[in-house]
């Protein structure tokens, strides 16, 4: 193996999930993708049907396996299962949790929401950090030289990049750049990370209060 062997990992976010009581689902079994989704996991494949992809892993949950289902169709590939690309565990999975809706009132809650920095009410960041770099070593050995396709979750993929990318890992969640069915690309030389790349293919699709940061140039 050279060490200037260029190998690509594309992380794909998972396209828009069916949630009609939307509610935060986290890790709970049973939620796939809208027919929206479904359209958004499309584009991706589309996007991505000419690159050398000899590879695609996604998280265990459903709507995961489903936006890299027809990832792999395009390239002839089955989908393996990688768990490290789950979704970050959260103690207010299976609830509503969000501004105006009680939650912050609730004294129950309180001892959740002592440290952002760590963060206090789910998987740390630097856990979150430490299996999904492993994951995306493990999608660059399977596919050296080539490309390799990772589904994971937005929490996931913004904190490994932001790893990636020498940034504080405790952040402000509306500043995440990592829309619906986006694409955040991880060049590696050898074993070594050497740029970060990020798309939005099917952008279009995303409702407006969906969207993340606006995109900026990356090297």
């Amino acid at each position: 193996m050279s060490s200037d062997e260029l190998t690509v990992v594309h992380v794909v976010r998972h396209g828009e999930v069916h949630n009609p009581d939307g509610i935060l689902y986290g890790r709970a079994p049973g939620f796939h993708l809208s027919e929206l989704g479904r359209k958004m996991a499309e584009r991706v494949a589309e996007h991505l049907a000419e690159r050398d992809v000899t590879y695609v892993v996604a998280s265990p949950l459903e709507r995961a396996q489903e936006t890299a289902a027809p990832i792999a169709e395009a390239h002839g590939l089955d989908v393996a299962e990688d768990p490290r690309l789950i979704e970050a565990a959260n103690v207010f999975a299976g609830k509503t949790f969000g501004v105006g809706d009680g939650a912050l009132r609730k004294p129950a809650n309180w001892k959740y929401l002592t440290n952002p920095f760590r963060p206090s009410w789910g998987e740390p960041y630097v856990d979150q950090v430490v299996r999904m770099t492993a994951a995306l070593a493990a999608a660059r050995d399977a596919a050296r030289g080539h490309e390799a396709v990772c589904v994971s979750h937005q929490l996931p993929i913004w904190v490994v990049r932001s790893y990636a990318e020498r940034r504080r890992l405790w952040h402000d969640p509306r500043r995440r750049q990592c829309t619906l069915a986006s694409v955040t690309s991880f060049t590696y030389r050898g074993d070594e990370i050497v740029s970060v790349g990020y798309a939005e293919p099917a952008i279009a699709l995303v409702p407006l209060h969906l969207r993340g940061a606006t995109p900026k140039p990356v090297a």
